[in-house]
This record gives C-alpha cells, structure tokens and sequence, in this order.
C-alpha cells in the first residue's frame, strides 16, 4: 500500500495556530481593529441575510477606482482576483489564440487560458533581469498572439517592472492591436508601482486585489478594471450574478477607506523583512537569492546547488519548525525544483522563526542524504 503524499495545506490548516505562514504571500501586517469592526457590525445587523447589491457597493467601487489611479475606467467586483482572471480568459481568447507570458509565473493564469483552448508561450525568465523585456516580447509576437500577460510585480520571483519597461510593453499591445492582461496584485509593494492601462487605456484588463495589500485573502474579494465596453463584454462571464459576499465587501471597504494610515508601515516592515532573509540565507551554503531587490512580498530561495528537493524543505520546515514555505514545483515547468518561495509581509517574529529554521533544515536535510557511492 502506498504510503499518502504529505499534504502541506491540510497539516498547515490544522496547525494554523502554530504556523508561521509564508508560504502564500499573504500578509499578515495590516492592523486588524477597523476592519474586524466593520465585520461585527456587518454581523450584528444580520447583514448576511440578504443579497447584497448586485453590481457592488458604490462606495467601494469609487474606493477601488481612486485606489488604481484610473479615473477613466471601470471597476467591476469578483470573488478574488483568480476569479477575474478566469473570466477575462474565457471571454476574451479561444482556440488558437497564443498569450505571451512567462516561466516562471502564477501558472493558475496559464490554465484558465488553456481552458479556453488558447496556449502559452512561455520566455524563460530564470536569469536576469527576471522578467519580460519589451525586446522579448516583439520577437516573440506571431500570427496567433492575441495577449501579452504582465504581472507585476510577478509572482513567484517578487521582480518587478521599471516604469520605462511598463510603458514599452503598453504600447507593444497598443501598435500590434494585442490585448493586455495587467495583474497588480502586489502593486503596493512595488518601488515603483506603474499600470498599463496609463499607456493603453483601450487594450489594457486589470487585475487587482485586497487578498495581498489589505490582508483580506480568506475573504475572497477582488476584480478588473477595463473601459465601460470591454467590461461588458467580460461582464457575460460573471456567475456572481447576485453579488459578491456582503462581508468581503464590507471588510474591503473599511480596508481601502484607512488603507493611507497604514499602508507605507506595511511595505517598510515587508522590505525590512527581505533584508531579514537575504542575510540569513547568506549564512547558509549553496543556497541564493537571485532577485534584488524584491518589488512584492515574496522572493525566491534557490536552493538546487545543495542537491535537497524543494518538497523536502518545505514539509522540513513545517513540520519541525512550524515554518510554511512553499516548494517551486507550482510555479514553474522547467524550474520549480530549484526554488522555495517565501513570502514576508509577516510579524517580526515569524521572520525570528524563519532565521532558525532554514539552516536548521538544510542542515538536517544534508545529514539525511545518503552519502555519495564510491568511485
């Protein structure tokens, strides 16, 4: 009888009390008062009992379109950013389209793209300066390319895109009449936060979310951006035809109204939190942190020169140590055994935890390994 994979998620969850949880770039820094208030009374007005309006609060939505900066666009509510990208593939590709994108990248995107019946085609980005470049893009553009998808800054790498490349690419889409597929999920965290839809109003769906920015992942709340015509046409797609959770909305709301007070602690304790683990992965052999800096809340550890899978780390340090990181084999096809992602928008004292647990693990991992046969 075979012996059950370890499953990370069940065993985190069932622990959630002990876990440090960097494993899914959430952040866990954002002061939790207002937005737990907001809900309680949300709550004790029995709030849950009724559909909420349909096409989402006005307040939020005037809250989400002055958050973005794009005054000329509309707003438009799902159950989560992953919810929005789904929707934007499947109404705006079909079979044989081809989008530009990116190994490594978020591959759930990859998927619903390939549920329309389009493909991929994925540049390596493992090398400098881990991401796209306007000069890849062209070269890779064909007779089927219908969409170039930027994420920035990308998850997993924590890469980000300097305002001159955002704009290259921008008006790419805009002289080959390509749609472009802008997710900003981690905008906030960026040095130098730029959206396409600034150079390519017409071509340009973003995507944003409060899953990362606000702390509000559980809660599921996120949407597009786009002009009024291009959201009607994305809008056929939407199965919240009813409206998205009246709580998630309500949270988001009391999270975007004070989001200024908080927000620039939030990004220096993350940056500050990098800087945690550059320094104690340079105590640890053969292990690497290839992007600097990071423009997200998350970077990459490679860890292939020490020979131990990623898999290994990642149940090591949750089990032993309470540490969640996640195993690359998610995030890239040609790469994902060479890396843990880590993510830090976490209290100092999951970082404390994290400083002694990596050279723990890899340490205990090297004394497991079977020595080398003899020559």
């Amino acid at each position: 009888m075979a012996i059950p994979a370890f499953d990370a998620f069940r065993y985190a969850h069932a622990h959630r009390r002990q876990v440090a949880w960097m494993s899914q770039n959430t952040n866990h820094l954002v002061p939790p008062q207002m937005i737990r208030e907001s809900v309680e009374e949300a709550l004790r007005e029995h709030r849950y009992e009724g559909y909420p309006y349909a096409t989402g609060d006005p307040e939020l939505l005037e809250l989400v379109r002055a958050d973005l900066g794009l005054p000329g666009l509309t707003p438009f509510l799902t159950s989560g950013g992953t919810e929005a990208l789904y929707m934007i593939a499947r109404a705006l590709l079909g079979p044989g389209d081809e989008v530009i994108a990116s190994d490594p990248s978020y591959l759930i995107i990859h998927r619903f793209i390939e549920l329309s019946g389009a493909r991929t085609r994925n540049l390596d980005i493992y090398a400098p300066p881990f991401r796209l470049t306007a000069e890849r893009v062209v070269e890779a553009i064909g007779p089927k390319t219908k969409m170039i998808l930027l994420i920035d800054p990308l998850n997993p790498l924590g890469s980000g895109y300097p305002r001159s490349e955002v704009r290259a690419i921008a008006e790419l889409a805009h002289d080959h009449h390509l749609l472009l597929l802008n997710d900003v999920t981690y905008r906030d965290f960026s040095h130098e936060p730029t959206l396409a839809a600034e150079f390519a109003p017409e071509e340009t769906v973003t995507v944003w979310s409060v899953s990362k920015n606000c702390g509000l992942a559980g809660l599921r709340i996120g949407g597009f951006s786009a002009t009024p015509d291009r959201v009607k046409a994305l809008a056929r797609f939407n199965t919240n035809d009813l409206g998205v959770n009246v709580l998630s909305q309500v949270a988001a709301l009391s999270a975007l109204r004070t989001k200024p007070k908080w927000i620039g602690e939030v990004v220096r304790q993350t940056r500050a939190n990098y800087d945690r683990i550059t320094a104690t992965v340079a105590t640890v052999a053969d292990v690497t942190v290839p992007v600097h800096p990071s423009w997200a809340n998350m970077t990459i550890l490679d860890t292939s020169a020490t020979g131990l899978s990623p898999e290994a780390i990642q149940e090591e340090m949750l089990r032993t140590h309470g540490v969640f990181v996640r195993s690359g084999n998610y995030l890239s096809p040609t790469h994902g055994n060479k890396f843990v992602r880590v993510s830090f928008s976490n209290p100092p004292g999951d970082l404390d935890r994290f400083a002694t647990a990596f050279p723990e693990t890899i340490r205990t991992l090297r004394a497991r390994a079977p020595a080398p046969a003899a020559a």
